[in-house]
């Protein structure tokens, strides 16, 4: 029953033994590898921690083809919270983690598998360390 959590959880991790280790934790709650994702202000950075820790990149088949291609022109932040919008991420927490990942923080996402479109979010995502807005 792999496929069976639609929840997801967005952890804010420090280095790369926090990224293995987060990811670790959230394949012993049964998500599937697939759904586990790194993402870092920096693309050769979030590639290597990808490869090195059994997570993956926010691929096409995630954010949409058309969130893909319109990534090709848009900015690094503007790509980045393209990216996390598509798992569910509001436009708010969006901006706020891409902040974090600004400050060399790297993000460790257990995706539930729900698609979202350019305005939906989820507003069940567990985000860790939690944050008063």
């Amino acid at each position: 029953m792999m496929n069976a959590i639609t929840s997801t959880k967005v952890h804010t991790v420090n280095n790369p033994v926090e990224v293995q280790e987060q990811v670790y934790k959230f394949q012993t709650e049964g998500y599937a590898k697939e759904r586990i994702f790194v993402l870092t202000h920096d693309k050769d950075r979030t590639k290597r921690l990808a490869e090195n820790t059994d997570a993956e990149k926010i691929g096409i088949a995630e954010e949409g083809l058309g969130t893909a291609i319109a990534n090709v022109f848009r900015s690094t932040g503007d790509e980045l919270r393209a990216k996390m919008r598509s798992l569910g991420i509001s436009e708010q927490d969006a901006e706020r983690l891409e902040r974090e990942m600004d400050q060399d923080r790297i993000l460790v996402i257990a995706w539930g598998g729900k698609e979202f479109g350019d305005r939906e979010y989820d507003p069940s995502i567990y985000y860790y360390p939690h944050y008063v807005v």
